[in-house]
């Protein structure tokens, strides 16, 4: 598929250029399709550009020195990635996985370079984008290392909510996260193992405060979960 400046405004990032500005981007952007479940680039490899989801998800993740997966964030339609390596000139500094059958718009590195001499406002945008994430990892971190495993699950519940959630059609006032992660992928994200992670989402269903639907999950009283925190 060819991308258009229309397609790129609907990117929150490109979406105050002017059509002239689009369309010459459009021309430097690369379409990849991905199945579920394939990798998009390993962490350590060299920085090849500018990501971008233009259908599916993504999962950004670590792994750590004892192989453990950390999920550090998950990416949808309209989300850019891997925009670090176009300032530092870096390796990826995490990997990323499709979750879904993706679509994923790649910007090179040295392409983009050379754009954003001419348009300098969206290199004002692209470090805004960025310091938005790092007072995220920054806030999960604080989470990971104050929070007890029921905080950090609570907390990972109401994120994923904040980023993927609709209001529940039968019942009102719940909402549904719209991101079906296995119990394990679940508990990667909230920084335990995958029996704690289910322990306590069952004790949650228990309470009535969250709905347990396989992989589907409703928060059916969200500021009982809050408490949690």
């Amino acid at each position: 598929m060819e991308l258009t400046g229309k397609h790129l405004r609907r990117l929150p990032l490109f979406a105050g250029l002017p059509e002239e500005a689009l369309n010459e981007l459009a021309k430097l952007v690369r379409v990849r399709n991905y199945k579920k479940d394939m990798l998009i680039f390993l962490e350590g490899e060299p920085g090849e550009g500018l990501h971008f989801v233009q259908q599916g998800k993504v999962k950004i993740y670590k792994m750590a020195s004892d192989g453990k997966e950390q999920i550090l964030h998950f990416r949808q339609p309209g989300d850019i990635f891997a925009e670090v390596t176009l300032f530092d000139g870096g390796p990826y500094p995490a990997s990323a996985e499709t979750i879904e059958e993706s679509q994923i718009g790649i910007i090179r590195n040295a392409d983009l370079y050379q754009w954003l001499e001419h348009h300098p406002s969206l290199t004002v945008q692209l470090l805004k984008d960025m310091a938005k994430k790092l007072r995220e990892a920054q806030q999960r971190l604080v989470e990971l290392v104050q929070k007890d495993t029921y905080g950090r699950v609570a907390s990972t519940l109401l994120r994923l909510a904040e980023s993927f959630g609709s209001e529940c059609a039968v019942c009102k006032e719940s909402t549904v996260i719209n991101l079906y992660l296995d119990r394990q992928e679940l508990a990667n994200y909230a920084g335990t193992s995958r029996e704690t992670a289910t322990r306590i989402l069952q004790d949650l269903a228990k309470s009535g405060i969250i709905k347990l639907e396989g992989k589907k999950i409703t928060i059916l009283k969200q500021k009982e979960l809050e408490r949690w925190l």
